[in-house]
């Protein structure tokens, strides 16, 4: 795996305008050129698909140390890249017909924390061991659009309306851009009082209710959102938080958003 391989052409086209430009070098000393920015980039993509420690990213391969796309990570979480790059491609994915914002689904996930930091917290799932929590909305077909970092003792139903109002807005056609679904599917984890708050938004709610037996049907549309799950936690640097910054966490979940949304552009046509 070489750092062609881990930034294509067409990722880079649409990263490049986004990157912040670097500070101006002294005329007296100027020091180092800076390390290039699609070789950081490459060390950046490096870490969460192999899970590997920033310090052991193999500089003879990505042409540059950890450190260096630690340092570039940091500045370009900072600088608000990723966020912009997943908006970018959301609105590519509309303009193309391959997102349908009529249908949303929602739900969280449960990651182990192995370093303490912002938004970590006791997990119910893991016996209160230090956890956090991905809480993602996605559309009909699985696409992400929005995902979230939270402590692991954080309910569900606390991050759905935070988690509506991170969609960003989304363009590729005439008229206002988009920015929430019609109808929402959730697990009854979400059932109250979020059907008000929804319905109050113009969002049709369909949750399941508590108290309920399971076996409500609607896991046939709330499937996606477990999937993309799944595609997420592939990254294997997101199946388990290492990072002490909640930000940095973060940022790497939205790029894996961003490249996921790629993805499905590239296999469409």
């Amino acid at each position: 795996m070489s750092s062609p391989d881990l930034v294509p052409d067409d990722l880079w086209e649409r990263v490049a305008p986004l990157l912040p430009p670097h500070p101006p070098r002294r005329r007296r000393h100027p020091g180092r050129l800076p390390i290039d920015d699609r070789m950081a980039l490459a060390g950046i993509i490096y870490v969460p698909r192999t899970g590997v420690a920033w310090r052991d990213v193999p500089a003879a391969v990505i042409g540059c140390s950890g450190v260096t796309c630690w340092r570039r990570l940091r500045d370009w979480t900072e600088a608000g890249v990723w966020p912009r790059l997943h908006q970018l491609l959301l609105s590519e994915l509309r303009a193309a017909g391959l997102l349908d914002l009529d249908t949303a689904a929602i739900d969280g996930s449960h990651i182990r924390a192995l370093k303490r930091g912002d938004h970590v917290g006791p997990s119910p799932v893991d016996r209160g061991r230090p956890g956090s929590k991905h809480h993602l909305i996605v559309d009909v077909h699985g696409t992400p659009l929005a995902a979230s970092v939270t402590g692991g003792n954080r309910h569900d139903v606390t991050q759905l309306l935070p988690l509506l109002d991170k969609v960003p807005p989304i363009r590729g056609v005439r008229g206002r851009p988009r920015r929430k679904p019609r109808g929402l599917y959730a697990d009854r984890g979400y059932d109250y009082p979020s059907r008000r708050r929804l319905r109050t938004r113009g969002i049709t709610p369909v949750i399941a209710r508590r108290g309920t037996p399971h076996g409500s049907g609607l896991g046939a549309v709330r499937w996606v959102v477990e999937r993309t799950f799944a595609w997420l936690h592939q990254f294997k640097r997101l199946r388990v938080r290492y990072e002490h910054r909640a930000d940095l966490h973060q940022g790497l979940l939205d790029l894996a958003c961003s490249l996921i949304c790629l993805r499905r552009l590239r296999t469409s046509f």
